[in-house]
């Protein structure tokens, strides 16, 4: 029997998210669907496409015992609905259907909470190919050679060609997936929900996945559930004195002053460390080297930039580029420029393409141009070394 709605009016659309495992094996305090990944919890990030791809109402399918973190996770969130699940994926996923049973819902899309990336593109092609068909499913090729394993040797291929790698959400005739489920008699199985409509008859349709559904599934993943590209900004202002040796960049600079300061003053290179500080967002350097500590009295400022590199490290991210602007009258940083930036490059370990280095005067206006001190300025730019 054709279940699918009128074509005078635009389907209704539910959406079920099932968030009812233990999920531990990702390492988190929490189960995963709970925890804050990318800024927010990782069940949110599906809800909030959903919400936004017109689905009403959201049911999450939740554990026992854990509505009041559910709720916090998607507080300020419209048309949430909260369900208990059960013991096994289909149990739960059976209670979210039988909660939307007796409503006017045409479509439902069944969703994995884990698979926090859900492109709204994806959420198009499955609701377009199930108006067409009993459900509808985003799948991506199989891109590696395939082998049949028995007792750890290879005894066969298989042929990649004919096979797809299955994602969620899948989409369905809301009616004709609840009477799936209602009939399916194998309790306890791994069965997806596309399996259980073909085990009662219903045809599942094909569109094409996305690589960003990938399920969030071990520890690492939440390491690396970071910001691809990051960027921050430094700034620092010396005084020139005389009989103090001036240093620029990492070099000692030939000239009648010297910057003064608590450590060599390097004003150069202490914007380059407040620049990759604050990519990070690990404070500034007076946080990690204060003027009030006599350790770092006179020292010299490579050893700053070493640290907030090896910070920088430590956080996931690699220097992608150092760009830094020298403001002053004199000395002339044309001949030294070169050298700052093998000298800067050596400090970060990375290749001095990677660094630039240039100069600029105030036209003799300000304390530059009267000479007094000098001025820098650093960006920095980091991106993430293991993105999700």
């Amino acid at each position: 029997m054709d279940t699918s709605p009128s074509p005078c009016k635009p389907a209704k659309l539910a959406a079920i998210i099932v968030a009812a495992g233990k999920g531990l094996r990702a390492g988190q305090v929490l189960p995963k669907q709970f925890a804050i990944w990318r800024g927010k919890p990782v069940l949110r990030h599906s809800a909030d496409a959903f919400i936004r791809g017109g689905a009403a109402p959201v049911v999450v399918v939740i554990p026992q015992g854990t509505g009041d973190i559910a709720k916090a996770a998607l507080a300020g969130l419209s048309g949430i609905r909260l369900v208990i699940g059960g013991a096994t994926r289909q149990d739960s996923v059976r209670a979210g259907l039988e909660s939307l049973a007796g409503t006017d819902t045409d479509i439902v899309m069944i969703h994995d909470a884990a698979r926090a990336v859900l492109p709204d593109a994806v959420i198009t092609r499955l609701r377009d190919a199930v108006l067409r068909s009993d459900g509808a499913v985003p799948v991506l090729p199989v891109v590696d050679s395939l082998a049949v394993d028995t007792d750890g040797m290879m005894a066969g291929s298989a042929d990649r060609t004919a096979l797809r790698r299955v994602q969620t959400p899948q989409a369905f005739q809301f009616s004709t997936i609840l009477a799936a489920h209602r009939a399916w008699s194998e309790p306890g199985s791994a069965g997806d929900d596309a399996q259980v409509l073909r085990a009662a008859g219903g045809t599942v349709t094909h569109v094409a996945g996305d690589e960003a559904l990938k399920k969030l599934t071990f520890a690492e993943d939440f390491m690396t559930g970071l910001p691809m590209v990051r960027t921050g900004m430094g700034y620092d202002v010396h005084r020139l004195v005389k009989g103090e040796e001036l240093w620029l960049g990492g070099l000692k600079i030939p000239h009648d002053k010297g910057l003064s300061g608590h450590s060599d003053a390097d004003v150069a290179l202490h914007a380059v460390v407040d620049a990759l500080l604050g990519a990070i967002a690990a404070g500034d350097i007076g946080d990690h080297f204060p003027p009030s500590d006599p350790q770092w009295k006179g020292a010299a400022s490579g050893r700053f930039v070493e640290h907030a590199a090896q910070l920088v490290s430590q956080a996931g991210y690699s220097i992608a580029n150092v760009d830094l602007t020298l403001i002053c009258e004199a000395p002339k940083i044309g001949s030294h420029r070169n050298a700052m930036r093998a000298e800067i490059a050596r400090l970060l370990s990375v290749d001095i393409g990677q660094v630039s280095v240039k100069a600029t005067t105030t036209e003799r206006l300000g304390f530059a141009g009267r000479r007094e001190g000098i001025a820098a300025q650093a960006i920095a730019t980091v991106f993430n070394t293991h993105p999700a």
